[in-house]
C-alpha cells in the first residue's frame, strides 16, 4: 500500500515537472521561432549553410543566446526555484489535475508561444513587405534592371541592421513576458 502511494506521487510529480519544464521551454522556442521567421523573411535563413548541428537561422541563434544570457543575468535561476516552490500551492503533492484543465492550460501556453514569436518577428516582416513593394515598383518602372541583384545585398544589410536596432527591444519584451509568466503561471495568458 505504501509503495503504491509512492509510485502515485512519483508519477504525478514527474508529470507536473515535465509540464512545467515544457512551459518554460516554450519561451526559448518563441525566440527560435521569431528568429526563424526573421531569418526567412530577410533572406538570412542559411547564413552558415547547414554547417551547424541544429538547423536554426543565425538570427534565431543570436536571439536565443542573447535571451538566455539576459534571463540568467536577471535571475532566472532564482525565479525558477521560486516558481517550483510556489507551484506546490496550486498543485499539491500527489494531486492529479483533470486532463481537461491541463489541455486548456497547454492550449493557452502554445497560443502564447506563437503570439510572442510573431510579435517579436513583426519588425522583420514589415521590413520585408516594404522591400518587396519597393522592388516591385522598381521592376515595373525599369523592367530591364535585374532587381534581385540590386535588392539582395540591400535586404541582407537591412535585416542585420534591423536586428542590431531592435534586438534590445525584442529581448526586453521577451523578458517582460517571461517575468509575467513566472509571477502568474496558471492565470490567464495574453
Amino acid at each position: 500500500l505504501v509503495s503504491g502511494h509512492f509510485f502515485q506521487i512519483l508519477f504525478s510529480e514527474t508529470l507536473i515537472g515535465l509540464i512545467l519544464g515544457i512551459s518554460v521551454r516554450f519561451f526559448v522556442m518563441s525566440l527560435q521561432i521569431a528568429g526563424s521567421i526573421a531569418g526567412q523573411s530577410t533572406s538570412l535563413a542559411q547564413v552558415f549553410g547547414g554547417s551547424i548541428g541544429e538547423p536554426m537561422p543565425a538570427m534565431g541563434h543570436v536571439l536565443v543566446v542573447a535571451g538566455l544570457a539576459l534571463a540568467l543575468l536577471l535571475g532566472l535561476h532564482v525565479k525558477m526555484v521560486i516558481f517550483l516552490i510556489m507551484s506546490y500551492h496550486v498543485l499539491p503533492l500527489g494531486l492529479f489535475i483533470d486532463a481537461a484543465v491541463w489541455s486548456q492550460w497547454a492550449t493557452s501556453q502554445v497560443t502564447m508561444l506563437f503570439s510572442l514569436a510573431f510579435t517579436l518577428a513583426v519588425p522583420f516582416l514589415i521590413l520585408t513587405l516594404l522591400y518587396n513593394v519597393t522592388l516591385g515598383v522598381i521592376n515595373r518602372a525599369m523592367p530591364q534592371l535585374m532587381v534581385v541583384f540590386v535588392g539582395a545585398p540591400l535586404i541582407t544589410f537591412s535585416g542585420l541592421f534591423l536586428l542590431f536596432l531592435v534586438a534590445p527591444v525584442l529581448l526586453s519584451v521577451w523578458t517582460a513576458t517571461l517575468d509575467s509568466f513566472f509571477t502568474n503561471p496558471f492565470g490567464t495568458q495574453r
